[in-house]
């Protein structure tokens, strides 16, 4: 794994709040990596099953890249939009869901710092001969000693 990052390499931008505060085992959580909106939703209805039958709470962890012409708190997309449909999306599911957003420089090394070691982490993709994005991603987090679960979905592309 690489190194810690100092403050200024990414930003928590949503506090990890949850949609529904009924309470929870507060030793397990299932993440849901943010990909697209249609794969995330996809993730999060199977990350939704999974974690209701283990009484555990869903996050959703979005890494928003944000180029180096930029300072890091102003993304190219405004983190409103952001915010507002991954907060629609966790309201969605009747046990609710927290959300984590973070303004970083590095998608794979922000998500690969900010979970806890051996982690359940559902990614949303879509099956594919060549190797995606998402499953690389899943080997690296594999790797790591991250327990993920790469559901077969196939929403559309955008």
């Amino acid at each position: 794994m690489g190194q810690a990052f100092s403050p200024r390499e990414f930003v928590l931008k949503t506090p990890l709040v949850a949609a529904d505060p009924s309470p929870r085992d507060p030793g397990l959580d299932v993440h849901v990596i943010f990909t697209t909106f249609p794969r995330t939703r996809a993730a999060l209805a199977a990350a939704a099953s999974l974690a209701a039958g283990l009484q555990a709470r869903v996050t959703i962890l979005a890494a928003q890249v944000v180029p180096y012409p930029l300072p890091l708190e102003e993304p190219p997309v405004a983190i409103d939009f952001t915010e507002q449909k991954l907060w629609q999306m966790a309201a969605e599911q009747e046990s609710g869901a927290a959300v984590a957003i973070y303004l970083c420089r590095d998608r794979e090394e922000t998500i690969r710092q900010v979970l806890r070691p051996e982690s359940v982490v559902v990614l949303g993709g879509r099956k594919w001969w060549w190797p995606t994005e998402e499953t690389h991603l899943a080997k690296i987090l594999r790797r790591d000693g991250h327990r993920v679960i790469l559901p077969s979905t196939q929403p559309p592309l955008f």
